[in-house]
């Protein structure tokens, strides 16, 4: 009885990085058999992943040749769909936290006073820091430049203009 090449392949490969990585670190001779061992091993975990990677290569150059040859098409072609489903779940879900994240970002420019700045606690309807009523308030511009003006700033960041 013998294991799929599945998981002797990604055994090797797992294992041939961890021996190639033991075999350069110079914590077992090169001279040594047990050093002989894990660079040999090394090697042939490195010529199986080319190996491995120029096969897909070909396979995929057969496939697109001819598709309706391979029995394996219809399963493919499904594997193809549900990849597009989830990857459009997965584009969704991803919107989804994004728009989260703009909603909670609102609610807290909701609660940051458009006078001085500070960030209030959810529900509170006036500033508890200057008393200054709460909501989407109307951006500043300087008086001399013209330049918007985040709440809570003295002087204008393009002219140095004091803001009242």
């Amino acid at each position: 009885m013998s294991l799929p090449n599945d998981l002797f392949g990604g055994l090797g490969g797992a294992l041939g990085g961890l021996m190639d990585g033991i075999a350069k670190s110079g914590l077992v001779p090169k001279d040594t058999p047990e050093g002989k061992i894990l660079s040999a091993t090394s090697e042939v975990s490195n010529l199986e992943k080319q190996e491995s990677a120029l096969l897909l290569e070909i396979g995929r150059v057969a496939y697109e040749e001819n598709p309706v040859r391979w029995p394996q098409d219809a399963k493919l072609k499904l594997i193809q769909q549900n990849l597009i489903a989830a990857r459009n779940e997965l584009q969704a879900a991803q919107q989804e936290q994004q728009d989260a994240q703009a909603t909670k970002d609102a609610q807290a420019a909701m609660r940051t006073c458009p006078s001085c700045g500070h960030e209030n606690a959810e529900g509170i309807k006036f500033c508890q820091e200057c008393g200054t009523k709460l909501g989407l308030a109307a951006p500043k511009f300087c008086g001399s430049c013209g330049e918007e003006i985040p709440p809570g700033i003295q002087f204008c960041g393009s002219c140095g203009a004091k803001q009242v």
